[in-house]
């Protein structure tokens, strides 16, 4: 099964990601956890350029395109591979999050982005997206307050809200993969709620 996390900056998709990880550990399931941009050697090479804030001249098609070679490689290389296995694929971000950022965020052509997006996935969609949905400031606060801040983290307000109403519009349009988590809730409630909807749509462990 490939379960991807979604939603805007501080909405702690990589602290449920990683506690959804042990939980299904715990409970007996082969689990890789990995995330996007990175997740393997050529894939963090990648995310290294695209995070440097010295790198503001990166244009935003450069910046898709860069995010689409990482993907492929992650996909090719580790997702792909592991879900053969029988597997369970936990990522922190996904193809989404282009449509999301890059998507609605730039207001770019969305068509020719769902493009891109089949060609490096080689057509691997999730079984099931988590979307951390939470007001966009609330979430930009509790960015500000933790981690190292990089290059794409420098937008403006209006822009992290596109991104949010992207996100809201893509669940509305797909509800039998998207489940919808208020983030707002404590680390422990967004887990306890995660646990439920995943536990519900996995096989029994083997």
């Amino acid at each position: 099964m490939f379960i991807t996390f979604e939603g805007s900056d501080g909405s702690g998709k990589t602290t449920q990601a990683a506690n959804l990880a042990v939980f299904l550990r715990q409970a007996g399931y082969d689990v890789l956890l990995t995330r996007e941009p990175g997740g393997t050697s050529i894939g963090e090479q990648i995310r290294l350029v695209l995070v440097d804030l010295k790198n503001t001249a990166i244009q935003a098609r450069t910046e898709i395109l860069l995010l689409q070679a990482s993907r492929a490689q992650l996909v090719e290389e580790v997702i792909q591979p592991f879900l053969r296995k029988g597997g369970v694929v936990l990522c922190d971000r996904y193809a989404d999050s282009t449509l999301a950022y890059q998507g609605y965020g730039y207001q770019m052509d969305l068509v020719k982005l769902r493009a891109l997006i089949d060609f490096a996935t080689a057509g691997l969609q999730p079984n099931l997206t988590v979307f951390l949905d939470m007001d966009v400031e609330e979430g930009l606060q509790r960015r500000a307050g933790g981690g190292e801040w990089n290059r794409l983290d420098t937008y403006q307000v209006d822009f992290y809200q596109r991104v949010r109403e992207g996100y809201q519009e893509m669940a509305r349009l797909e509800p039998w993969r998207w489940v919808t988590i208020d983030a707002g809730q404590t680390i422990d409630q967004v887990h306890q709620a995660i646990c439920n909807v995943v536990i519900e749509r996995l096989p029994p462990c083997k």
